[in-house]
Order: C-alpha cells, then structure tokens, then sequence
C-alpha cells in the first residue's frame, strides 16, 4: 500500500476536489483519511503547499544560477 499526502476543498455539496493530481494512472479505489481543522479558521502559520512548492523551484533557480549567500554570511 503506498501512502500520498495532498491538500483539498469540500464544497457546499461535500464534494471533495483535490488540490493537485495524484499522478495515479489507472482507476482504482482507494481508502481515505481526512484531517479537517476543528477551528473555522485556517493555521495562520501554515504557508499553502502552492506557495511553499514555488518557494522551492524559486530558490533551486537562484541556486542554479549561482546566486547564492554563504552559510557565514546568514
């Protein structure tokens, strides 16, 4: 069994929509276990995976691209 962990919207109709695709080729069933947030509101700390990834890429790019600071410098 392989486990993925993704993010995703119920709507007023409690449809489930994912964030993003699985990557999953064929149909399949699959088990589910949903973490819903007991507040109203969303974690102020938590930064959307959207964002975070593109965080990612933009800092792969600058180091790529040489522009990096030394650890001695941080």
């Amino acid at each position: 069994m392989k486990a993925i962990e993704t993010t995703a919207t119920i709507d007023k109709n409690g449809q489930l929509t994912l964030d993003r695709s699985l990557g999953v080729i064929k149909p399949q069933r699959v088990r589910l276990i949903i973490l819903i947030s007991e507040d109203d509101e969303a974690d102020p700390d938590e930064t959307p995976t959207e964002i975070a990834i593109e965080g990612i890429h933009q800092g792969l790019r600058e180091a790529l691209a040489g522009q990096i600071i030394p650890l001695s410098e941080m």
